[in-house]
This record gives structure tokens, sequence and C-alpha cells, in this order.
């Protein structure tokens, strides 16, 4: 959160002779990150509504078909419908790999988007943030069926979403779509699978092209240690794998960026110290089968061939310190140029960024989801 606070509360350069005192500007400085704080607190702490939904016989790309298929999902705000009955306000926000839409309600989100006046003000808006499939307090592996849970892939992902907006909830249009890391992804497969039913997406922290390269190593290396743990026994283990340890430390190692890394443990004991602080947290949780099939999901992701097919205004934002979508591959920069209305954006490694956990700072990037929605305003 004071990352957030730092852009919000800066003190505004004015003339000498109406500089107020030191003391007195220390004294509302300290008073303006105060408000600031306890405005994104009591946001944080308005809860959203939760609900569950059980979409009927889901046929999965695999070809299995599962009776029920959970859905689990948060929403703020209330549907506004237009003359026709469609609703216009709508919005939907997607989460990363291993996450749930609880990421969002977090201050260092949903205290810069969700408040009065701020982008996604939640009295005007009406927010949908699902749990995918796999995910969260969605239907999942560790729930009972193990490995013998359906095969999912990001397609069948999206098309739950999909029949979540609009058998249960009753939403065909989307004012914006928006996702982090897996859920940026997911928004690209958006705006060419269904063209026609938002105004605008914006992915964050992920790339337009098929999992390859040092992205798909490290996933793969999390699916042969699980896969290859005598622990694991086909994914019918009574206690969790130890190969659950090697999964949260690649996870730990493809969040943060480097600066960060050296800053937080600047010695051998206390890096140690973190990354099992974080592993011993994760193990708390944390379900080999849940993680296999969710970093295995990807393995359907391609939106290269269809780029020319989204519609909609698109903003798509990366930081330089991301370890997962480096920019030094060019891979953004290239593919942006066949979107139609699409625009890339790179933010500079600062003291703000979170390597590849930026996504999640909304401040870093606000203003920017402010001019897409100014461009992409409905006639």
């Amino acid at each position: 959160m004071a990352e957030a606070l730092c852009f919000f509360a800066s003190p505004a350069r004015v003339p000498k002779s109406l500089e107020i005192p030191m003391p007195i500007r220390s004294r509302f400085r300290s008073t303006m990150l105060l408000v600031a704080w306890l405005c994104a607190s009591l946001l944080s702490a308005q809860s959203p509504t939760e609900g569950d939904v059980l979409l009927r016989n889901f046929h999965f790309t695999s070809g299995e078909v599962l009776a029920e298929m959970k859905i689990h999902y948060r929403t703020y705000g209330t549907p506004r419908r237009d003359a026709a009955g469609v609703v216009r306000n709508a919005v939907l926000i997607l989460h990363g790999t291993t996450g749930s839409g609880a990421q969002f309600v977090r201050p260092e989100f949903s205290g810069s988007l969700f408040g009065p006046g701020q982008p996604l003000d939640a009295a005007a808006y009406f927010i949908v943030l699902p749990d995918g499939i796999g995910h969260g307090k969605s239907g999942k592996p560790s729930d009972g069926l193990h490995a013998k849970f359906p095969r999912y892939g990001y397609l069948d992902m999206v098309e739950a979403q999909r029949r979540l907006l609009v058998e249960s909830l009753g939403i065909t249009h989307l004012r914006l779509v928006m996702g982090t890391s897996m859920g940026g992804m997911h928004t690209w497969l958006w705006g060419q699978l269904h063209p026609g039913m938002m105004d605008a997406l914006m992915p964050l922290a992920c790339l337009p092209t098929q999992i390859a390269g040092r992205n798909r190593v490290w996933r793969r290396t999390i699916m042969d240690a699980i896969r290859q743990d005598p622990q694991w026994r086909g994914g019918d283990y009574q206690v969790q794998p130890q190969a659950l340890r090697t999964a949260a430390g690649l996870l730990y190692f493809m969040s943060s960026n480097p600066v960060l890394r050296q800053e937080d443990a600047p010695t051998l004991a206390k890096a140690d110290a973190n990354l099992d602080k974080f592993v011993s947290t994760y193990l708390k949780t944390g379900d080999a089968n849940d993680v296999l099939y969710a970093v295995e999901a990807s393995r359907d992701y391609d939106p290269g061939p269809g780029l020319e097919r989204i519609q909609a205004p698109l903003l798509a934002v990366n930081t330089a310190d991301d370890l997962i979508n480096p920019p030094e591959l060019g891979i953004l920069e290239r593919e942006i140029k066949r979107v139609p209305k699409g625009r890339a954006l790179l933010l500079p490694l600062s003291p703000q960024t979170r390597g590849h956990g930026s996504h999640t700072v909304a401040a870093l990037w606000s203003s920017h989801l402010v001019d897409l929605l100014k461009q992409s305003e409905p006639r």
C-alpha cells in the first residue's frame, strides 16, 4: 500500500511566498497519508458479494465432461441495464496462475480502483471477479477428484467465465475485460473469441503468444518435479509430495525482480530465511495436483493466429522488470501491430515496480486505465 500512497500524497510545488512552514507541512502530509490509507482500508474492508454457480454438463476441450462445474465469484457494485435490458456497466477482472479473485480485494488493487471517484468506481460499475477453473473456491482437483479431474486449459477457463456471465448473471456485454498474468492471457483470448462482446480490453503482465522459452521451462520444471515425485502416486497421495516445495520455490523466484530481492535479502542467511518463510506458508494451503493442473493449463494458449480479430480498443501493459515476460524478447511490440486498435505500454523499472507482481499494484498503471476507458467510451 505504501507504493500507492507515495503517488497520492506527494506535496505539490508552490511559490516560496506561499509555502507552508515545514512543521505544518509535515503534519499536513502525515494527515493526507493517513486519510489516503483510511480510504483504501475502508474500501478494502467492504467485503464483496460472493456466490457460486453450477455450470451443468460442462464440456472440456479434452472431451471430458463434468455434470456440474462449480465456479465461485465475487462482485462489487450493481448491474445497470439500458432500455433494451442489456447490462452496460459490467467489468470482468481475471486473476493469475494459482491465484483467485480474492487477490483483487487487497488494498493495493481495490483501494486504487473501486473507490469513489476512482477509475472503476463500484458506484458506477458492476465488477465481476471469478475464480477460474481449478483455482480459489471454484471446482479443482483437490476437492476430491484428484488426478481424475478433467485436464482443463485456458480455453475451458474462458468458456466457464462466459457461461458464468451469460447464464447466471445475465451479462451479454462487458464495458471492460482486464486480467493479470494468466488472467491477462485470458483477456487476449476473450478479445478474439468474443470480439463484439466488450468495449475495451486491458491485459497486464503477459504476452500474446504461445507459452515458450523460459516461460515454458519454469512451468515444465514444476510439472516434471511433481509427476516424478514418488510421493505423488499418480495424484492419489495421502500427504503433499515434497515436490510442492520445488513448485513454491519457483513461484517465489519468478514473481519479483532482482533489485527487490537483493534489498530484501542482502545476505545469504536473509535470502534463505525469506525463501523458507514463503515456502512454509505456501505449504499450509497449497496442493500439488492443483498447482500441476494450473501450470499445465497454459498448454492450449496461442492467441497469435487470431490477433487481427480483436475489435475493441486494447491496451497491453508490461513492466521492464518482469522475469516471466522480459521486454528483451520484443514479442509484445511486434505482435501489437496486428491488433487493429491495440497499443502496448512498457513501464520502466522503478522503486514502485514489483517485477511480475506489478500487475496488482494498480497505482502504477491506473491513469492509463482511465485513458483506455475514455478512448473506448460508447457513443
